[in-house]
């Protein structure tokens, strides 16, 4: 039976959601070059829109669609069909079935615009389709079934992925690992320069940390408790991250950054979001400060030692910050704050963080051998990167004609 106020706050969440990817386009437009701050909006938000056509198309029925072995959804909600205004018993019976459609699309739509920060300032546009559509095909929607849907062999397994650390965050860091890879690097790196416009990257983090309330909260799928604890936790991460960033900042080069604070911010917001659900506040603060030196670890010294340029660290923020969340909640989940969920190792729930890790390993691997392989077979046929000429000039001007800070006469 349909709930309004909980069809309410799904609308809201839904709304919140999209929003994350223009957030998201803001964030990664500000910490590029001037002349590449046009092609990285609009590959997050051209994903808005093509991979939104492909989840309507078929993307949700492989994904949410009647189990075929635990592997896929098949097509039986094809272009909508049997998606109606009536609540779907199997995920959200109080809001209209096409609802929880159009909330888990903009999951579907932000996935692939995070793995943007892997390869931005040289990757054509045309290649950025190409995988785009492809890999949302073959490693988003078959995940999301393993995890999620009713029947996916994960979910069966006993994996607990509340709001999406492996279904987003896993599987878009290894993509960006990947795509790091296979792209190669920057021309120039590391002297690539700084962010041309770090207050730019200040209001799309804002717009991500206000969107992640929609992202996590709305995973409660119902307007009530299990929202509000989703709400809080992710709150309290989000704070613990950007002090744990800022003060290993200031340890290591005497000054707090504010790229800092954005990246920490993130990264506990990325750490909780498997875990929103299922966690005590106090064990959020201890996710979201774990994660803020995780991730600055990662990219302050495992990327440097390794010598790949993820650009906007995709990978370091993301892949590390989910697989942690995911780890952490086999570490504090708690059937007292969730009873759908299960007890973690301190609540007496060792084989929880057994389940967990299993999670991390399948869900990681199988994204980085599928993207890897995905961007070799689109490299040899229609190419991956910009001729060094056009990655000198700006992708701007070379694959859109347009620059965002054109001078009048």
């Amino acid at each position: 039976m349909i709930d309004s106020g909980d069809t309410a706050w799904m609308v809201m969440s839904s709304a919140m959601v999209l929003l994350m990817t223009p957030g998201l386009a803001l964030f990664y437009g500000g910490l590029v070059r001037r002349r590449n701050v046009l092609s990285v909006s609009m590959q997050c938000l051209m994903a808005v829109c093509v991979i939104g056509l492909q989840w309507v198309l078929f993307g949700y029925s492989l994904a949410f669609g009647p189990d075929h072995g635990g592997v896929i959804g098949g097509l039986s909600y094809a272009a909508l069909h049997d998606v109606t205004l009536a609540p779907s018993p199997t995920y959200a019976p109080t809001v209209p079935h096409l609802l929880f459609m159009v909330f888990q699309m903009m999951f579907a739509v932000i996935t692939p615009a995070l793995i943007v920060g892997a390869f931005a300032e040289r990757l054509r546009f045309s290649a950025f389709l190409v995988f785009s559509v492809l890999w949302a095909t073959i490693v988003y929607d078959p995940l999301v079934h393993w995890v999620w849907a009713e029947g996916g062999f994960l979910r069966n397994y006993g994996a607990l992925d509340f709001a999406g650390g492996a279904v987003v965050h896993i599987s878009a860091g290894m993509a960006a690992l990947a795509a790091a890879l296979v792209v190669g690097k920057r021309r120039g790196y590391p002297e690539t320069g700084a962010p041309h416009n770090l207050a730019l990257a200040v209001l799309g983090g804002a717009l991500l940390w206000f969107g992640w309330f929609g992202f996590n909260g709305g995973s409660a799928l119902s307007s009530g408790a299990l929202s509000a604890l989703a709400f809080v936790t992710t709150q309290l991460a989000a704070m613990a991250g950007g002090i744990a960033w800022v003060f290993l900042d200031w340890l290591r080069t005497k000054r707090p950054t504010t790229l800092g604070l954005l990246s920490g911010l993130i990264a506990g917001l990325a750490a909780v979001t498997p875990a929103s659900g299922y966690v005590s506040p106090m064990a959020a603060l201890a996710i979201g400060a774990i994660a803020g030196a995780l991730c600055y670890a990662s990219v302050m010294f495992v990327k440097t030692k390794l010598g790949y340029d993820d650009s906007l660290d995709a990978f370091g923020i993301h892949g590390v910050a989910g697989s942690w969340g995911v780890l952490a909640v086999g570490l504090w989940a708690s059937v007292s704050f969730n009873p759908q969920g299960q007890n973690g190792l301190f609540h007496s729930g060792a084989h929880q963080l057994l389940v967990q890790f299993v999670t991390i390993v399948i869900s990681a691997a199988f994204s980085f051998v599928v993207s890897f392989g995905l961007l070799k077979l689109i490299d040899k046929f229609i190419g991956l990167r910009v001729t060094e000429d056009d990655e000198l000039v700006g992708l701007d001007l070379t694959q859109h004609g347009e620059s965002a800070y054109t001078v009048l006469g």
